[in-house]
């Protein structure tokens, strides 16, 4: 069985889960010291606090947004979907935009996205 391996980069990370045991998304957290308000159209990275190691090249990890998050607030990533590539050992930043009019605070510890592993296609290309 592959795993996927994760280390806490800061003291107050919180380990990615699911809610369920049918969720294909983890939850990932804000580790963050304080609230951070994010102001309409406005652009921020969240630390999550933790760093993984995929088990080979042959997976990537995508971070989508929280529906309820991003329906009922307006917090989406700015990058629509975040890929963390089967190489990237440092820290997991979550970078949300705030598409609504309405300013939006984060909590420490909130669940800011969600991470999906999923298999990649690592083709060769030919002109």
């Amino acid at each position: 069985m592959e795993v996927l391996k994760i280390k806490k980069v800061r003291d107050n990370a919180v380990v990615p889960s699911r809610a369920t045991p049918g969720s294909a998304g983890m939850d990932l957290y804000a580790c963050i010291d304080s609230s951070v308000t994010v102001q309409p159209h406005e652009c921020v990275k969240i630390p999550t606090g933790i760093a993984i190691a995929l088990p080979s090249p042959l997976y990537g990890a995508f971070i989508f947004a929280r529906s309820g998050l991003s329906i009922n607030h307006g917090l989406a990533p700015a990058n629509c979907v975040g890929v963390v590539d089967s190489d990237y050992r440092g820290e997991v930043i979550v970078g949300l935009v705030n598409q609504f009019n309405e300013p939006y605070t984060i909590e420490p510890g909130k669940r800011v996205a969600q991470m999906v592993i999923m298999p990649v296609s690592l083709m060769e290309t030919q002109e």
